[in-house]
């Protein structure tokens, strides 16, 4: 699962699509631009981190508020909180099968990155963005509900993933390029390992 070479398809639309739960309106014709989305687990806010970050963001000027939110948002999930599930090695594998499942399928993964908390995956959709991700969740929570006894994985209850998820379009070369070099340091800034080839559960990683 290794990023090749590749044409991307840039187009000038909106950059920041922001916090999604089901599409406000008619979906865009495929195929899609390419995308960089963030799921997160159930318990991996706390209700008082949320309840700061949203007095921080109100304390922002308006233009400057949902970039200010994402890099914000960023930061509160390195920080490790909740359960963080997919440190387990059989659960992280699982989502990286997941991620696998369909790629040349219904989108090109590009880059990608499995933390504790959360996951954050780089791709070119030829297919609905939304039944995408609502099949990893699916097919990550019913492993989850199967294997969580027999593996004594400390789950954040029934519901594995956050309703929501974070996306935005990659507006030109330079901003992918920049994506992709933030995405596969995440495990670094979170102190997780020293270089990006070294963690596992990456795009980026490199074994022996």
């Amino acid at each position: 699962m290794t990023r090749d070479r590749f044409t991307p398809r840039f187009t000038p639309t909106e950059v920041w699509k922001g916090w999604q739960r089901s599409p406000q309106k008619a979906e865009r014709a495929i195929p899609y631009d390419l995308q960089l989305i963030t799921l997160r687990l159930a318990d991996s806010l706390p209700p008082c981190a949320m309840q700061v970050l949203q007095e921080e963001v109100r304390a922002q000027p308006p233009e400057e508020r949902v970039l200010f939110r994402r890099r914000r948002l960023d930061h509160h999930l390195q920080q490790g909180h909740g359960c963080c599930l997919l440190a387990h090695p059989s659960m992280a594998a699982e989502v990286a099968d997941a991620l696998e499942s369909q790629n040349r399928k219904r989108y090109k993964l590009i880059a990608w990155c499995i933390m504790p908390n959360h996951v954050q995956v780089l791709l070119e959709p030829t297919y609905s963005t939304p039944r995408i991700i609502q099949a990893w969740k699916t097919t990550t929570t019913h492993w989850m509900q199967q294997n969580k006894q027999s593996l004594a994985l400390d789950t954040p209850g029934r519901m594995l993933w956050m309703r929501d998820y974070w996306d935005r379009y990659i507006k030109d070369e330079q901003d992918l390029q920049q994506s992709i070099q933030e995405l596969q340091n995440t495990p670094v800034a979170a102190g997780l390992c020293e270089q990006p080839k070294q963690w596992r559960w990456s795009s980026a990683y490199e074994s022996g």
